[in-house]
């Protein structure tokens, strides 16, 4: 499975693909809260349970048809939530007054057909990543070192997926490893510091944070290919190992410079970041 966020006017939308059967299941509950125009996620959590049961009393397959997946959450960690594909979701939607109907129903096909796109042609996606990030105002800078640093990254989990790592949750921990070495916090900390909930907290790093992050992951996939790590044990070793290299190079610059590699800085539009504190 890879998780990832999919932009609905604004609004983030949780989603997973599937590569078995080669199809994105998306949040119910994030899809719920664009519908009704909720911006209280709990609300709009009893809301889909308020649904589910009268779906379920009308013998609806909609329900039936919706899975339980883990997908990360605002505390930065993965929970089972309710999940249906393209189609499921189109059906959902009917069953929900909205003036937002169509226009999700438009975009639902269009993010679909994005993904068939991509897999035929992988180019596609970086193409769209990098327009996403224009119109988001990044630097061309920033965005070729975005780049460079996922280029480094996708390296390590293949390093991982081919010797006995599991997707998901191993993948996870690891990273925090490699993260809390460098940067001498984890992950969920450093969302929390950038104030962000659901984001991906990459693409709200600072130039020297996708350095370092990169420079950590680099070593952490050179350390493990010179021992050649297998298993969780041997790559936890590795982990600790590259994101202490990184470490050492960013307590050298900091020294140097009096400024901290990691900050509260982040890209969020001055009213999403009024909300995320607004909401804590």
């Amino acid at each position: 499975m890879n998780n990832e966020l999919a932009i609905f006017e604004k609004h983030a939308i949780r989603r997973t693909y599937d590569k078995k059967t080669e199809m994105w299941f998306f949040s119910v509950v994030d899809i719920i809260q664009v519908l009704t125009q909720q911006p209280d996620y709990q609300t709009a959590r009893k809301y889909w349970n308020k649904l589910k049961n009268r779906l379920n009393k009308e013998e609806s397959q909609s329900v039936t048809n919706c899975h339980q997946l883990k997908l990360p959450a605002a505390d930065g960690k993965s929970y089972l939530t309710d999940v249906a594909n393209v189609k499921t979701i189109l059906r959902l939607v009917q069953s929900i007054p909205s003036p937002k109907a169509e226009p999700i129903k438009l975009w639902l096909a269009k993010v679909g057909y994005e993904r068939i796109q991509e897999i035929e042609d992988p180019v596609l996606s970086l193409e769209r990543a990098r327009e996403m990030w224009k119109k988001h105002g990044r630097s061309e800078k920033w965005i070729q070192q975005r780049m460079t640093g996922q280029e480094t990254r996708n390296k390590l989990t293949d390093y991982w997926a081919n010797h006995d790592i599991e997707e998901g949750q191993e993948y996870a921990i690891l990273t925090n490893i490699i993260h809390q070495e460098w940067s001498d916090v984890t992950v969920s900390s450093h969302k929390s510091l950038k104030k962000l909930a659901t984001q991906n907290l990459r693409d709200h790093m600072t130039e020297a944070e996708l350095i370092f992050t990169a420079l950590a992951e680099l070593s952490t996939r050179q350390v493990a290919e010179s021992v050649e790590a297998i298993g969780m044990a041997e790559n936890k070793v590795a982990a600790k190992t590259g994101g202490s290299i990184a470490r050492k190079a960013r307590l050298e610059l900091e020294g140097k410079t009096g400024k901290q590699i990691v900050t509260g800085e982040n890209y969020l539009p001055p009213s999403d970041e009024k909300k995320q504190i607004d909401n804590q």
